[in-house]
């Protein structure tokens, strides 16, 4: 059946002859891009320039048949570029040949951590990112990938350093006159060719325009000697390179291996999520996680590196048209066929023109519209949002998804702790038992508490359970001789909080009032029994319903109440 075919030959199997205008275009486009940053990042990784190639190639091919995204595109990446070389390159100990070893190991490493944890079902861990940490994390990626790459259209270049030492370099840059003005109308030249199509005439492919016709003029002109180009291809291959590796070296870069899969997984995770929902499709982080699994694998195998899912690349894969994963294979295989058929091609490639096809996929991710509407809902997620992207502005990719994680955590935890809660009462003319916080004119059934703690009970909030219910009780008029909780919305009691709730009954067992459960569900109460209050807690103590439980006390205490859909008050 055609579930049971990996994502990739799934797509193949109902392609569209629709799509495949689109999908060539982009990977035509695309190309342009994966060539110089497969070599940028290689350098940046302490490499040679032809293994960011292959750390292009292979993980396209791969990832186009077990990857569940049909668009996303990996590849090497800038915020694991320097991790994988302040990790390697210690070992290798200015050997070439063992650098790329080691890389390949690290690659294939991580690899296997990911695709065990895709095994194991931990891809849940990419819900840890709320929507709103998510928009402030990608919108901190496009503002670093925007700055970064506004030296390129200036003419210069700066060390990559934090977002405001970059604005403050690039803005002396341009004082001290250090732009180049060939490669600044290079680039706005570009923008114009890419930006007016995109919004007057779509379907015209402005990328694509701007990539071949900066190459012609560039060559006609002889504007290669006056701006930055991204010079011409190495060939070769892929092949295995782990030749020498030591025992010794899998220890060594665990750590490293483990950290760099938390990047890698939680970059692709929000990148993912982000453009299948824009499809209206849908993405199982588990089959995410896998694939970027398989996709480093293969890349260590075949010479190659570490890579991510790219924030770059992608958004100018869909910018061009892109529908399914064979725009990375027929990527892939562009890359290969320049390297060996044309690989002085690029050498009349602006570096200028690449940067303004990557500024403008790069403001792709930024959603104004979702800014405001976030801030007119909710001023506490806005600051979360905002956290997020000043993390990664201000701090760093790799920081900024720690943060983004720990906020995450932060803020389930502060729910969890500190959850709504409320009295139950009745209202006339309405079913059911309600808030006294939205209904104060309701009523409350003499000498019964019903309290409801919208949440599961945990360590950091049973002390908290324990003194609202005890508040209810002692603000309550007249004796009370029941308190039902309302334990629908409860779905787990860990042994901290069974403490409290021993402690909360034996406090109202000594002021004669007994504690019941109404709605409680069938797990929660099967924790219960394990941990050994069958008897503190007998099965008369539970109830299936709020209403059940009422009567069952109505018939027990003899309190009369008639209720308002009662046609006569409860028999006693």
């Amino acid at each position: 059946m055609l579930q049971k075919w990996p994502p990739g030959l799934q797509v193949a199997r109902s392609y569209k002859i629709s799509w495949l205008r689109g999908d060539l275009i982009a990977a035509v486009v695309l190309t342009g891009l994966l060539i110089p940053a497969g070599m940028g990042y290689a350098e940046v990784a302490g490499l040679p320039p032809v293994t960011g190639l292959y750390a292009t190639i292979i993980p396209l091919l791969a990832y186009a048949v077990v990857g569940p995204s049909r668009l996303l595109v990996l590849g090497p990446d800038s915020a694991l570029a320097p991790i994988i070389g302040a990790s390697i390159l210690p070992l290798a100990a200015g050997d070439p040949a063992r650098a790329i070893a080691l890389a390949g190991l690290l690659a294939i490493l991580m690899g296997a951590m990911l695709l065990v944890g895709g095994f194991l079902k931990l891809g849940f861990l990419t819900d840890l990112l709320s929507k709103p940490i998510r928009l402030g994390y990608l919108h901190g990626i496009a503002l670093v990938v925007i700055v970064g790459q506004i030296p390129k259209v200036l003419g210069f270049s700066i060390p990559s350093k934090s977002i405001p030492a970059e604005i403050r370099e690039i803005v002396q840059g341009v004082l001290n006159g250090e732009s180049n003005r060939v490669a600044v109308l290079m680039g706005l030249a570009s923008l114009v060719v890419i930006v007016v199509p995109k919004l007057f005439a779509p379907k015209i492919p402005g990328v694509l325009i701007a990539v071949v016709g900066s190459i012609i003029v560039t060559a006609w002109l002889g504007l290669n000697q006056k701006i930055a180009v991204v010079g011409a291809l190495p060939t070769g291959l892929p092949a295995p390179a782990l030749g020498g590796l030591e025992f010794g070296d899998i220890t060594s870069l665990l750590a490293p291996a483990a950290g760099i899969a938390l990047i890698a997984f939680a970059d692709t995770g929000v990148l993912s999520r982000t453009f299948a929902a824009r499809r209206g499709e849908t993405v199982d982080g588990n089959s995410e996680m896998a694939a970027i699994g398989i996709s480093n694998v293969a890349s260590g195998l075949f010479g190659g590196f570490s890579i991510s899912a790219s924030a770059s690349r992608t958004p100018v894969a869909e910018d061009a048209g892109g529908k399914t994963q064979l725009v990375g294979v027929i990527g892939a295989a562009l890359v290969l066929l320049f390297m060996f058929v044309a690989p002085g091609l690029t050498a009349y490639l602006p570096s200028a023109t690449l940067a303004v096809v990557v500024i403008v996929a790069a403001t792709s991710l930024i959603d104004l519209r979702a800014v405001r509407n976030l801030a007119r809902m909710s001023q506490r997620e806005t600051a979360l949002s905002a956290v997020t992207f000043l993390s990664v502005a201000l701090l760093g990719v790799l920081q900024g998804i720690l943060i983004a994680i720990g906020l995450s955590l932060l803020e389930f935890v502060a729910q969890a702790w500190r959850p709504h809660r409320t009295e139950l009462v009745r209202v006339f003319g309405v079913k059911g038992y309600h808030s006294v916080e939205r209904h104060p004119e309701g009523e409350r059934i003499p000498g019964l508490v019903i309290a409801r703690f919208d949440a599961p009970l945990f360590f950091a909030n049973g002390a908290i359970f324990d003194s609202y219910v005890r508040s209810l009780v002692e603000q309550t008029d007249g004796e009370v001789r029941w308190v039902v909780i309302a334990s629908e919305p409860i779905t787990g009691v860990d042994t901290t909080a069974l403490d409290e709730l021993i402690e909360l009954d034996d406090h109202l067992e000594s002021h004669q009032i007994s504690l019941r459960f109404a709605e409680m569900k069938g797990p929660v109460k099967d924790q219960l029994i394990r941990f050994g209050l069958g008897e503190r807690f007998p099965p008369d103590h539970f109830f299936p319903t709020l209403g059940t439980a009422v009567d069952a006390y109505l018939l027990e205490t003899g309190v009369q109440f008639q209720d308002w859909d009662d046609p006569e008050p409860p028999v006693t």
